[in-house]
Protein backbone atom coordinates (compact mmCIF):
# COMPACT_ATOMS: atom_id res chain seq x y z
CA UNK A 1 0.00 0.00 0.00
CA UNK A 2 1.42 3.26 -1.35
CA UNK A 3 2.08 6.24 1.91
CA UNK A 4 0.34 9.06 1.57
CA UNK A 5 1.62 12.32 3.45
CA UNK A 6 1.28 12.65 6.85
CA UNK A 7 0.62 8.83 7.50
CA UNK A 8 1.56 8.37 11.15
CA UNK A 9 3.81 5.31 10.85
CA UNK A 10 7.33 7.16 9.34
CA UNK A 11 6.60 9.94 11.63
CA UNK A 12 6.53 7.38 14.65
CA UNK A 13 9.43 5.75 12.92
CA UNK A 14 11.39 8.66 12.55
CA UNK A 15 10.55 9.84 16.41
CA UNK A 16 12.33 5.91 17.52
CA UNK A 17 15.24 6.61 15.35
CA UNK A 18 15.43 10.00 16.13
CA UNK A 19 15.32 9.13 20.10
CA UNK A 20 17.56 6.11 19.61
CA UNK A 21 20.57 8.64 18.63
CA UNK A 22 19.52 10.96 20.99
CA UNK A 23 19.98 8.53 24.01
CA UNK A 24 23.16 7.08 21.93
CA UNK A 25 24.97 10.82 22.12
CA UNK A 26 24.13 11.25 25.57
CA UNK A 27 25.25 7.74 26.96
CA UNK A 28 28.07 6.68 24.93
CA UNK A 29 28.93 10.50 24.58
CA UNK A 30 29.25 10.40 28.02
CA UNK A 31 31.92 6.59 27.77
CA UNK A 32 33.65 8.30 24.55
CA UNK A 33 33.99 11.84 26.80
CA UNK A 34 35.83 10.30 29.01
CA UNK A 35 37.99 7.88 26.50
CA UNK A 36 39.12 10.99 25.29
CA UNK A 37 40.15 12.74 28.95
CA UNK A 38 42.00 9.68 29.96
CA UNK A 39 45.39 11.46 31.96
CA UNK A 40 48.00 8.99 30.47
CA UNK A 41 50.57 10.47 33.51
CA UNK A 42 48.51 8.83 36.47
CA UNK A 43 47.42 5.40 36.44
CA UNK A 44 45.49 5.26 39.28
CA UNK A 45 42.92 8.01 37.92
CA UNK A 46 42.95 6.14 34.45
CA UNK A 47 42.08 3.15 36.25
CA UNK A 48 39.37 4.95 37.72
CA UNK A 49 37.86 6.94 35.34
CA UNK A 50 37.78 3.55 33.14
CA UNK A 51 36.11 1.80 35.78
CA UNK A 52 33.20 4.93 35.82
CA UNK A 53 32.29 3.52 32.66
CA UNK A 54 33.27 0.08 32.80
CA UNK A 55 29.41 -1.35 32.64
CA UNK A 56 27.94 1.00 30.69
CA UNK A 57 29.89 1.39 27.40
CA UNK A 58 29.23 -1.26 25.41
CA UNK A 59 25.86 -1.48 26.58
CA UNK A 60 25.59 2.60 24.85
CA UNK A 61 26.32 1.30 22.13
CA UNK A 62 23.38 -1.10 21.58
CA UNK A 63 21.74 2.58 20.71
CA UNK A 64 23.62 3.27 17.61
CA UNK A 65 23.18 -0.17 16.53
CA UNK A 66 18.81 0.18 17.02
CA UNK A 67 19.44 3.54 15.48
CA UNK A 68 20.99 2.69 12.16
CA UNK A 69 18.86 -0.60 11.98
CA UNK A 70 16.07 1.59 12.13
CA UNK A 71 17.21 3.86 9.27
CA UNK A 72 18.33 0.81 6.95
CA UNK A 73 14.87 -1.09 7.60
CA UNK A 74 12.05 1.88 7.81
CA UNK A 75 13.97 4.71 5.45
CA UNK A 76 16.30 2.47 3.25
CA UNK A 77 16.58 4.95 0.32
CA UNK A 78 17.21 7.41 2.73
CA UNK A 79 19.76 4.69 4.49
CA UNK A 80 21.71 4.39 1.35
CA UNK A 81 22.11 7.90 0.61
CA UNK A 82 23.45 8.90 3.81
CA UNK A 83 25.68 5.81 3.18
CA UNK A 84 26.89 6.63 -0.32
CA UNK A 85 28.24 9.99 1.27
CA UNK A 86 29.92 8.93 4.48
CA UNK A 87 31.04 5.25 3.72
CA UNK A 88 34.94 6.35 4.60
CA UNK A 89 34.13 8.30 8.39
CA UNK A 90 31.54 5.58 8.86
CA UNK A 91 34.88 3.04 8.54
CA UNK A 92 37.02 5.15 10.85
CA UNK A 93 34.63 5.76 13.10
CA UNK A 94 33.95 1.66 13.54
CA UNK A 95 37.85 1.48 13.72
CA UNK A 96 37.73 3.76 16.81
CA UNK A 97 35.03 1.89 18.42
CA UNK A 98 37.10 -1.07 17.49
CA UNK A 99 40.27 -0.12 19.13
CA UNK A 100 38.45 0.78 22.20
CA UNK A 101 36.86 -2.56 22.52
CA UNK A 102 40.17 -4.58 21.71
CA UNK A 103 41.92 -1.75 24.27
CA UNK A 104 39.09 -2.29 27.22
CA UNK A 105 39.96 -5.95 26.80
CA UNK A 106 43.34 -6.32 26.32
CA UNK A 107 44.27 -3.56 29.08
CA UNK A 108 42.77 -5.73 31.52
CA UNK A 109 45.10 -8.66 31.01
CA UNK A 110 48.58 -6.66 29.73
CA UNK A 111 51.49 -6.90 31.90
CA UNK A 112 51.76 -3.58 33.57
CA UNK A 113 54.16 -2.42 31.39
CA UNK A 114 51.94 -2.64 28.21
CA UNK A 115 49.14 -1.34 30.19
CA UNK A 116 49.85 2.34 29.60
CA UNK A 117 49.93 1.62 25.91
CA UNK A 118 45.92 -0.05 25.68
CA UNK A 119 44.84 2.71 27.90
CA UNK A 120 46.63 5.13 24.73
CA UNK A 121 45.12 2.88 22.38
CA UNK A 122 41.39 2.94 24.48
CA UNK A 123 41.98 6.80 24.39
CA UNK A 124 42.75 6.93 20.66
CA UNK A 125 40.13 5.02 19.62
CA UNK A 126 37.34 7.44 21.14
CA UNK A 127 39.40 10.30 19.89
CA UNK A 128 38.54 8.98 16.57
CA UNK A 129 35.04 8.08 17.13
CA UNK A 130 34.17 11.46 18.57
CA UNK A 131 35.65 12.99 15.63
CA UNK A 132 34.23 11.55 12.55
CA UNK A 133 31.13 11.33 14.86
CA UNK A 134 31.08 14.97 14.50
CA UNK A 135 32.34 15.46 10.92
CA UNK A 136 29.51 13.20 9.73
CA UNK A 137 26.88 15.02 11.81
CA UNK A 138 28.71 18.43 9.73
CA UNK A 139 28.37 16.57 6.55
CA UNK A 140 24.75 15.55 6.91
CA UNK A 141 23.55 19.19 7.99
CA UNK A 142 25.11 20.54 5.13
CA UNK A 143 23.17 18.55 2.63
CA UNK A 144 26.82 16.54 2.08
CA UNK A 145 27.31 19.59 0.06
CA UNK A 146 31.04 19.14 -1.62
CA UNK A 147 31.81 22.63 -1.13
CA UNK A 148 34.92 24.32 0.65
CA UNK A 149 31.79 25.46 3.18
CA UNK A 150 30.33 22.20 3.48
CA UNK A 151 33.76 20.27 4.82
CA UNK A 152 34.55 23.04 6.89
CA UNK A 153 31.99 23.20 8.32
CA UNK A 154 32.26 19.64 8.70
CA UNK A 155 35.08 19.94 10.46
CA UNK A 156 33.68 22.72 12.91
CA UNK A 157 31.19 20.69 13.64
CA UNK A 158 34.35 17.28 14.49
CA UNK A 159 35.71 19.55 16.59
CA UNK A 160 32.08 20.80 18.56
CA UNK A 161 30.91 17.32 19.15
CA UNK A 162 34.16 16.28 20.67
CA UNK A 163 33.72 19.20 23.07
CA UNK A 164 30.14 18.35 23.57
CA UNK A 165 31.73 14.79 24.48
CA UNK A 166 34.25 15.58 26.94
CA UNK A 167 32.00 18.04 28.70
CA UNK A 168 29.17 15.24 29.37
CA UNK A 169 32.38 12.75 30.14
CA UNK A 170 34.05 15.01 32.31
CA UNK A 171 30.52 16.08 34.26
CA UNK A 172 29.61 12.12 34.49
CA UNK A 173 33.24 12.29 36.02
CA UNK A 174 32.30 14.84 38.27
CA UNK A 175 29.17 12.88 39.61
CA UNK A 176 31.00 9.32 39.62
CA UNK A 177 34.31 10.39 41.00
CA UNK A 178 36.02 11.95 44.49
CA UNK A 179 38.72 13.61 45.63
CA UNK A 180 41.92 14.86 43.23
CA UNK A 181 39.94 13.12 39.89
CA UNK A 182 36.87 14.88 40.88
CA UNK A 183 38.73 18.50 40.85
CA UNK A 184 40.21 17.97 38.16
CA UNK A 185 37.05 16.20 36.28
CA UNK A 186 35.59 19.71 37.36
CA UNK A 187 38.35 21.71 35.33
CA UNK A 188 37.78 19.54 32.51
CA UNK A 189 34.33 20.73 32.31
CA UNK A 190 34.56 24.05 33.13
CA UNK A 191 36.78 24.59 30.11
CA UNK A 192 34.91 22.22 27.68
CA UNK A 193 31.49 23.79 28.49
CA UNK A 194 32.89 27.26 27.66
CA UNK A 195 34.02 25.43 24.50
CA UNK A 196 30.59 23.70 23.50
CA UNK A 197 28.82 26.93 24.38
CA UNK A 198 31.13 28.35 21.53
CA UNK A 199 30.54 25.71 19.56
CA UNK A 200 26.73 25.84 19.87
CA UNK A 201 26.81 29.51 19.01
CA UNK A 202 29.24 28.92 15.81
CA UNK A 203 26.57 26.37 14.71
CA UNK A 204 23.66 27.83 15.53
CA UNK A 205 24.62 31.09 13.24
CA UNK A 206 26.00 28.47 10.30
CA UNK A 207 22.74 26.50 10.51
CA UNK A 208 20.73 30.19 9.85
CA UNK A 209 22.45 30.40 6.88
CA UNK A 210 22.54 27.38 5.33
CA UNK A 211 19.08 28.40 3.85
CA UNK A 212 16.04 30.77 3.38
CA UNK A 213 14.01 27.77 4.92
CA UNK A 214 15.63 27.38 7.89
CA UNK A 215 16.33 31.34 8.68
CA UNK A 216 12.00 31.93 8.58
CA UNK A 217 11.63 28.98 10.53
CA UNK A 218 13.33 30.25 13.65
CA UNK A 219 13.55 34.13 12.91
CA UNK A 220 10.36 34.54 10.76
CA UNK A 221 7.30 35.67 12.67
CA UNK A 222 5.54 34.90 15.46
CA UNK A 223 8.29 32.44 15.38
CA UNK A 224 11.19 34.46 16.73
CA UNK A 225 9.07 36.00 19.88
CA UNK A 226 8.32 31.82 20.50
CA UNK A 227 12.12 31.03 20.86
CA UNK A 228 13.68 34.11 22.42
CA UNK A 229 14.20 32.22 25.32
CA UNK A 230 16.04 29.89 24.62
CA UNK A 231 19.65 31.54 24.44
CA UNK A 232 18.86 32.57 27.70
CA UNK A 233 17.95 29.19 28.40
CA UNK A 234 21.59 27.49 27.42
CA UNK A 235 22.88 31.03 29.36
CA UNK A 236 21.49 29.64 32.44
CA UNK A 237 22.41 26.03 32.04
CA UNK A 238 26.15 26.97 31.26
CA UNK A 239 26.06 29.50 33.97
CA UNK A 240 24.58 27.55 37.15
CA UNK A 241 27.21 24.25 36.11
CA UNK A 242 29.84 26.42 35.66
CA UNK A 243 29.26 28.57 39.12
CA UNK A 244 29.16 24.69 40.53
CA UNK A 245 32.15 23.37 39.08
CA UNK A 246 34.03 26.52 39.97
CA UNK A 247 33.40 25.63 43.69
CA UNK A 248 33.94 21.62 43.51
CA UNK A 249 34.88 19.54 45.56
CA UNK A 250 31.00 20.51 47.56
CA UNK A 251 30.06 19.31 51.29
CA UNK A 252 28.95 15.68 51.24
CA UNK A 253 28.94 16.15 47.53
CA UNK A 254 25.71 17.82 47.49
CA UNK A 255 24.72 18.57 43.43
CA UNK A 256 27.51 16.11 42.54
CA UNK A 257 24.80 15.27 39.69
CA UNK A 258 23.46 19.23 38.54
CA UNK A 259 26.33 19.24 35.97
CA UNK A 260 25.90 16.07 34.40
CA UNK A 261 22.09 16.95 34.23
CA UNK A 262 23.45 20.30 32.79
CA UNK A 263 25.07 18.31 29.91
CA UNK A 264 21.91 16.36 29.15
CA UNK A 265 19.39 19.02 28.81
CA UNK A 266 21.72 20.69 26.32
CA UNK A 267 22.29 17.90 24.41
CA UNK A 268 18.18 17.06 24.15
CA UNK A 269 17.54 21.11 23.26
CA UNK A 270 20.29 21.27 20.68
CA UNK A 271 19.11 18.04 19.04
CA UNK A 272 15.30 19.22 19.14
CA UNK A 273 16.81 22.10 17.53
CA UNK A 274 18.27 20.30 14.75
CA UNK A 275 14.94 18.36 14.23
CA UNK A 276 12.83 21.09 13.99
CA UNK A 277 15.02 23.07 11.46
CA UNK A 278 15.23 20.19 8.83
CA UNK A 279 11.76 18.64 9.60
CA UNK A 280 9.94 17.07 7.45
CA UNK A 281 13.57 15.77 5.51
CA UNK A 282 15.56 12.72 5.97
CA UNK A 283 18.06 13.83 3.65
CA UNK A 284 17.91 17.79 3.78
CA UNK A 285 15.88 19.26 0.29
CA UNK A 286 16.47 15.77 -1.05
CA UNK A 287 14.09 13.65 0.60
CA UNK A 288 11.39 13.68 3.37
CA UNK A 289 10.50 11.11 5.55
CA UNK A 290 7.20 10.05 3.63
CA UNK A 291 9.14 9.50 0.57
CA UNK A 292 12.08 7.91 2.05
CA UNK A 293 9.80 5.23 3.48
CA UNK A 294 9.50 1.64 2.81
CA UNK A 295 5.95 0.02 2.57
CA UNK A 296 3.01 0.53 4.75
CA UNK A 297 3.08 -3.00 5.20
CA UNK A 298 6.76 -3.29 5.83
CA UNK A 299 6.71 -0.67 8.87
CA UNK A 300 3.44 -2.01 10.13
CA UNK A 301 5.41 -5.48 10.52
CA UNK A 302 8.48 -3.76 11.97
CA UNK A 303 6.13 -1.70 14.28
CA UNK A 304 5.05 -4.66 15.89
CA UNK A 305 8.67 -5.49 16.91
CA UNK A 306 9.60 -2.12 17.84
CA UNK A 307 6.98 -2.16 20.45
CA UNK A 308 8.91 -5.33 21.93
CA UNK A 309 12.33 -4.27 21.63
CA UNK A 310 12.51 -0.82 22.50
CA UNK A 311 10.76 -1.30 25.96
CA UNK A 312 12.88 -4.03 26.75
CA UNK A 313 16.29 -2.15 26.02
CA UNK A 314 15.06 0.44 28.18
CA UNK A 315 14.21 -1.70 30.81
CA UNK A 316 17.46 -3.39 30.72
CA UNK A 317 19.48 0.25 30.41
CA UNK A 318 17.35 1.56 33.80
CA UNK A 319 18.45 -1.75 35.40
CA UNK A 320 22.26 -1.51 34.61
CA UNK A 321 22.57 2.03 35.98
CA UNK A 322 20.20 0.88 38.99
CA UNK A 323 22.89 -1.59 39.78
CA UNK A 324 25.77 -0.05 39.11
CA UNK A 325 25.07 3.56 40.88
CA UNK A 326 27.12 5.62 42.83
CA UNK A 327 30.59 6.46 42.90
CA UNK A 328 33.08 4.68 40.94
CA UNK A 329 35.21 2.25 42.81
CA UNK A 330 38.43 0.77 42.65
CA UNK A 331 39.12 -0.81 39.42
CA UNK A 332 39.05 -4.95 39.76
CA UNK A 333 39.48 -8.03 37.80
CA UNK A 334 37.95 -11.28 38.87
Amino acid sequence: MPLIENDWLPLAFVILMALSFLIYAVLDGYDLGVGVLLPMQDQEQRDTMISSIGPFWDANETWLVLAIGLLLIAFPQAHSIVLQHLYLPVSFMLLGLILRGVAFDFRTKAASKNKKSWDLTFKAGSLLATLMQGYMLGRYVMGFSDSGAGYAFAALSAVCVTAGYCYIGSAWLVMKTTGKLQQKAANWCFYSALLTALGIVAVCLANLFISPEIFDKWLGMPQIFIFLPLPLLFVVIFSVSCFYLSKVPHPEDNGCWLPFAGAVLVFILCFAGLAYSYFPYIVWQELTIWQAASARESLQFIFYGAVVVLPTIVAYTIFSYKVFWGKASKLNYY
